[in-house]
């Protein structure tokens, strides 16, 4: 089999001796050491050695900041929290709501955020045995990282807007009961009665339009 060189300045991929389950290293050329030997950026790892072409064709068409390619999800958490508090974006209650979120995805913490995939953002809020408000407080959580991934080039697709979340489910209970309507009917000329009458009427509409009662 003949492996042609590649062009200078472009990089390689070398097969690392053992038993790896990814041994083929994409690395290219940073600078030289007082010695004049190459220092090298490791661009990632690989099964097989035409995977690790691909990785480094696609680097040199579009070269991308290595350090922040590997990036965690937990440190980009911590660079978004730090960013927005910092800038006093955020209230007590969404700063609150994102650190339980990001509770909930521990299982991703260490995964280069790059990596991570919509099926596995949809795991976190599926799994996360809530309801409705804190599947979505867990959705938009990740919409916030992808956002911010993507604006420091990190990603270039957002996955979390391929994520669902529980909706808030129609409820059956009678705004007010034949009793209370009575009473407020009797008191009609007293002032907002007439207001809390009219809500109270539309809502006893909508429900029974749904038939949820």
């Amino acid at each position: 089999m003949i492996i042609m060189r590649n062009p200078n300045g472009y990089g390689s991929v070398v097969k690392l001796s053992g038993n790896r389950r990814r041994p083929y290293c994409v690395r290219k050329t940073k600078e030289r050491d007082v010695r004049g030997y190459p220092v090298y950026v490791v661009l990632g790892y690989y099964k097989t050695r035409q995977e690790g072409m691909i990785a480094l064709a696609e680097y040199n068409r579009d070269p991308y900041d290595v350090d922040l390619a590997k990036i965690t999800m937990k440190e980009l958490y911590d660079k978004w929290l730090a960013r927005e508090t910092s800038k006093n974006r955020l209230s007590k209650a969404s700063i609150a709501a994102a650190k339980t979120s990001f509770g909930y995805c521990a299982a991703l913490h260490n995964t280069a955020y790059k990596k991570i995939k919509a099926y596995q953002m949809q795991e976190t809020i599926d799994g996360c045995g809530k309801g409705y408000a804190t599947q979505g407080a867990i959705k938009t959580f990740w919409k916030n990282l992808d956002l911010f991934a993507l604006e420091l080039e990190v990603i270039i697709k957002k996955n979390s807007e391929l994520t669902t979340s529980a909706t808030i489910l129609p409820t059956s209970k009678q705004p007010f009961t034949e009793d209370e309507i009575n009473i407020l009917w009797s008191h009609s000329t007293e002032p907002w009665v007439d207001t809390v009458l009219i809500i109270g009427s539309i809502n006893i509409y909508v429900i029974n339009q749904n038939g949820c009662c």
